[in-house]
Order: C-alpha cells, then sequence, then structure tokens
C-alpha cells in the first residue's frame, strides 16, 4: 500500500465548503456545504459539520461535489485497444470482432483491458461501471475479467456474455454456473451481476434458454435493443410475449424500435442505456432520448468502448444534450415551427448519469445519490490551475458542458479515498500499461503487421462529385463568356 493510501486508509473523510449537487428526489443544490463520511456510508451533508477526531478534511471550495457517476454499459475488455476503430462503423467492428479477431483474446488480454478500463473510469470520477463482457469464451476468460475488477478498488458490474457462441449455449453449460457460483456469489454491491445478450428475432427464440437460467438465478438480463441491422422490433415483442421483459432490464442503445417497442419498454419497466457517441459515430440509429422522453423510460448514461470513444461520462452528457436538442430543432424545422426553449436540461442528464444509473442497476437505495446512509460514492470536480472551473453560475450546466476529466480532483468509492489531488491512490498504473503493451504485442504478432495496421484504416467509399451549374472558374473579356 502506497504512503498515500495508508495515511487515509480508514479515516473519516470530509469534503468541506462545497457546491453540493445532493441528486436527491427533490435535487437539493447546497451552495456552500460539507460532506462527512464514516467507515463506507455518507454520514451526513450540511453547513458546518462537526466532524470526529482525525477525520481527512478536502478543502471543496470552488469546487461541486456530486454522487459519483454510474456507467451502465461498457465493453472495458476493448480498452486494451484504445483509439484503434476511431474510423470504423458499427459493421466493421461486427467483423473484426464477431467475425475475425476477436477469438485472439486470451484471458490475460480481458485482464488487460479491464485492468486499464478499470482504472480510467475512477480517474474519471465514474464510480461503478457495467463491465458489458461478452469477449469471455471461457470460464478462463471470465475469471480473467474479475481478477482484473478487483484489483482496482472501483464499483463494477461484471454483465457476462460471449459473442463467440450462442447464449442458449453458453449460459447454459456447466462452466457458467461454476463461474457463478465461485466468483459472484458472496461478493456484495462491489461486485454486481448481469447477464449480457443479444435477440435478433429469430421467430423460433432461441435465446429463451438463455433468459431461463437468468431467472433462475435471479439475475437481470442488459441487451443491446434497437440496432440498425442486427436487433429489432421482433425482439422486443419476443421477449415481451414470452415474459421476459421486467424493470430490471436494461436495453442498450434502442435507437431504432417502434413506437410499440418503446411502449412494451415503458409498460414493463425497463430502462434504456443510450451511448451517444456511439450512436451517432457507428449506426446504430438516432440517439433516441428525443423518443425516451415522449414515452417517459427511464434512461442512463455509457460510453460503449473505448476502442472508438473517450472513456468519460462528461462527453457523455455533453454528447446527449447536443443531439436531444438537435432533434428537436430538426424535428421542429419540418413543421415549419422554431424552437423557442429546450425540453431536455443539463439538470435531467446529470441526473442520467448519477441517479439515473443507480435506478437501472437496481442499486438506487445504495447510491447516486448524496444523502445519509447511502454508499459514499462521492466525486470532487475541483481545478484550480484551469480556467474553465470558474465562475461555477449554473452547477447543472457546469457538469454538463464545461468541466472534464482532468477537472476531477478526489473521488471516494465506498468510503474509500482513489483519488486525491489530481493523482490515484493506490493504483498501480504501469502494472495496466504493461499488460496492454504486452496484448497488443500479441495481436500484431497473430495477425501480423499488415493486417493489424489496415484493420484500423477501413477503405474510404468513394466520392461522386455532383454537377453543379453555378460553378464557374474564368470570366473571359474578350468572348464575353465563362471558361469552365
Amino acid at each position: 500500500m502506497s504512503t498515500d493510501a495508508q495515511q487515509t486508509a480508514g479515516r473519516p473523510v470530509v469534503f468541506r465548503n462545497g457546491l453540493v449537487l445532493t441528486m436527491d428526489d427533490s435535487h437539493t443544490v447546497l451552495p456552500r456545504a460539507d460532506v462527512l463520511i464514516v467507515g463506507d456510508r455518507i454520514a451526513e451533508v450540511g453547513e458546518a459539520l462537526a466532524v470526529p477526531e482525525g477525520t481527512l478534511e478536502i478543502d471543496a471550495a470552488g469546487g461541486i461535489v456530486m454522487p459519483g457517476m454510474i456507467d451502465t454499459h461498457r465493453h472495458m475488455w476493448q480498452t486494451a485497444m484504445r483509439g484503434y476503430g476511431a474510423d470504423w462503423t458499427l459493421t466493421q467492428y461486427f467483423v473484426w470482432y464477431y467475425l475475425e479477431s476477436g477469438k485472439l483474446f486470451r484471458p490475460e488480454d480481458v485482464y488487460a483491458g479491464n485492468l486499464l478500463a478499470a482504472t480510467e473510469a475512477i480517474d474519471a470520477g465514474v464510480t461503478t461501471t457495467v463491465d458489458w463482457s461478452h469477449g469471455l469464451q471461457t470460464p478462463q476468460h471470465a475469471d480473467a475479467a474479475v481478477d482484473a475488477l478487483e484489483a482496482v478498488p472501483g464499483r463494477f458490474v461484471l454483465a457476462y456474455g460471449n459473442l463467440q457462441q450462442g447464449p442458449w449455449e453458453w449460459a447454459t453449460s456447466p462452466g457458467f454456473r461454476d463461474f457463478v457460483t465461485r466468483r459472484v456469489h458472496g461478493k456484495g454491491d462491489m461486485l454486481g451481476f448481469q447477464m449480457a445478450f443479444d435477440v435478433t428475432g429469430d421467430p423460433t427464440f432461441p435465446e429463451k434458454a438463455a433468459f431461463e437460467v437468468a431467472r433462475e438465478l435471479g439475475v437481470p438480463v442488459t441487451t443491446h435493443a434497437g440496432v440498425w441491422g442486427a436487433t429489432n422490433d421482433d425482439g422486443i415483442r419476443l421477449m415481451h410475449e414470452n415474459g421476459f421483459m421486467t424493470e430490471e432490464t436494461v436495453y442498450v442503445h434502442a435507437a431504432t424500435l417502434n413506437r410499440d417497442s418503446y411502449n412494451r419498454i415503458a409498460a414493463t419497466g425497463g430502462s434504456v442505456s443510450v451511448s451517444t457517441e456511439s450512436e451517432q459515430s457507428a449506426g446504430q440509429g438516432y440517439p433516441p432520448t428525443w423518443q425516451l422522453r415522449q414515452h417517459d423510460i427511464p434512461v442512463s448514461l455509457s460510453m460503449d468502448t473505448s476502442v472508438w470513444w473517450s472513456g468519460d461520462l462528461f462527453s457523455a452528457m455533453r454528447s446527449t444534450l447536443s443531439a436531444d436538442r438537435s432533434r428537436e430543432h430538426l424535428e421542429a424545422h419540418g413543421r415549419q415551427e422554431t424552437v423557442t426553449h429546450c425540453h431536455l436540461r443539463a439538470e435531467q442528464v446529470v441526473d442520467w448519469a448519477t441517479r439515473g444509473g443507480a435506478r437501472a442497476l437496481g442499486m438506487d437505495s445504495l447510491v447516486g445519490a448524496l444523502t445519509a446512509g447511502r454508499k459514499a460514492d462521492v466525486v470532487l470536480i475541483k481545478n484550480d490551475a484551469s480556467p474553465v472551473m470558474f465562475p461555477v453560475i449554473h452547477p447543472y450546466g457546469h457538469v454538463a458542458f464545461q468541466a472534464q476529466r482532468g477537472d476531477v480532483h478526489s473521488v471516494v468509492i465506498d468510503g474509500r479515498l482513489v483519488k486525491h489531488d489530481h493523482r490515484l491512490v493506490d493504483v498501480d498504473l504501469a502494472a495496466a500499461r504493461a499488460a496492454v503493451a504486452r496484448t497488443i504485442e500479441h495481436l500484431i504478432e497473430r495477425m501480423g503487421a499488415d493486417a493489424w495496421a489496415k484493420g484500423m484504416n477501413p477503405d474510404i467509399p468513394e466520392t461522386k462529385v455532383l454537377d453543379n451549374p453555378y460553378t464557374y472558374t474564368q470570366w473571359d473579356a474578350g468572348s464575353a463568356q465563362w471558361k469552365h
């Protein structure tokens, strides 16, 4: 344990004089208040709190104290390839991982990706992350995923999946059952569990077997729904007709569904994990918050995968606000109308990034708000060296549009200080760097350097230039005509 960790371990912590976004039921904002943490719980929130002797005091003046953010869908194992697919479409992602090279990942490669992803999550103030882990080809891969999550002092939910097999195969295997018994049972709220698989709309509904396993084990299902060309309304209908849509079900993306499907989700109490950067770029469909709001469907936010995009929820909040408002304006313009007031506000997306994630994961009584008795997952956004961090006039707007991951000053998870004064506490970043380097070396060796380079540089479609009768290059005064 590092010196910093030794000095803070077990001590109460108090954030002093911060602007506190409680995200409680009333969204109470306290302009200058303290948040006291004793053990793994928030003990008290208020002004000028008396604290136990030996309490570590963190000056939050000029900063924003808020609940830790919650990402409900991130393929953490792919983080070892950070940025590799920056120019991909969803089709190219499917080809690379599902058909060609995803099978090259060894257990140690899943470990490397998870270790790096878990570390970057807590560094960015994401205190709970769902590891949508569909690279678990064997129970040994699953063991490696959990080993990495348990090596980092964050709160995680393992969403078990296997893109190399149908869910009716891996979910019913003895190895899967054994893994759940060995690695999930008894872990408490620091390691949650979901089953992660998609429903293609095949009328025979082969996924039914996996749903039955989930029901038997009493665990939620998270599924990519409403993804253009992959999952559609038939999948939602089959889930509903067979009684497998519940309030615990998390539908990821849900971007290309019809009104009937949204009605089924709303009626059964499920929620949608929106990955706006992903939906905007990859092709799942237009980010659906503008439709989810109409149906009053609960929303949480997610980043999807760092093989393409950033791994922080500041980007998720910013892009979600922008996409929703863009669509609202576009729809109004199509009706020859003008939007004079935005319906989606910064306050709402901050809720989605915190409390919304807690609700989606069935953890609303534990995390997602700063109230006495909840688990102490707390983030301080403060950066005295940044001109962007003052003045803080509209706190929700500041979090959503102004703050960045570099402004995360301190992070407490389950009462443990894991980041302080912009530096991670007792986290071995060098080990993650070395593990990821070995994974990249392995992939290049197995694929070959040429195939590796080509994979990240897909062909650019041919561009056709349209004729433009109003394009001219030169006026010839002698002939009194344009020369083309």
